[in-house]
């Protein structure tokens, strides 16, 4: 039986505590640079399966505002369900990911090869702050 995506989450960090409670920090639909290309350093996928019940593949990618370009693409998460009231969480970094342009991009969480949610992650050009001791 196919799982439902309970949550799909952007966020800075991730923890977790002794009894297995994650603790999601800095949660984030937006990215901001002041120049384009840039790096950004990190970025958490987190996800939520339910209802489900199996051994099962995630994958998860972030397109340019093309929609064809593969800016970010992790590596296949494998999971399994033992029963429909089992949940599984999985957790995916990205670090040091290079973004070349601004515009809407597009996260995409697949399932066995099958797109499951798509949303948008606005990358924007922020003035850059004033440097200290300058008026």
């Amino acid at each position: 039986m196919l799982p439902d995506l309970q949550a799909c989450l952007l966020c800075d960090d991730v923890r977790q505590e002794r009894n297995g409670k994650f603790i999601l920090i800095g949660l984030f639909d937006v990215v901001g640079s002041a120049t384009f290309p840039f790096v950004y350093p990190r970025m958490f996928v987190v996800t939520r399966w339910c209802s489900g019940e199996g051994a099962f593949h995630q994958r998860t990618r972030i397109l340019a505002p093309d929609q064809t370009t593969v800016v970010m693409e992790g590596q296949p998460i494998p999971f399994h369900l033992p029963n429909p009231q089992a949940t599984a969480t999985n957790v995916e970094v990205f670090v040091n990911k290079m973004i070349q342009t601004e515009g809407p991009h597009w996260v995409e969480v697949l399932l066995d090869g099958d797109l499951k949610i798509r949303f948008p992650l606005l990358v924007q050009r922020i003035s850059q702050p004033p440097s200290p001791g300058l008026a």
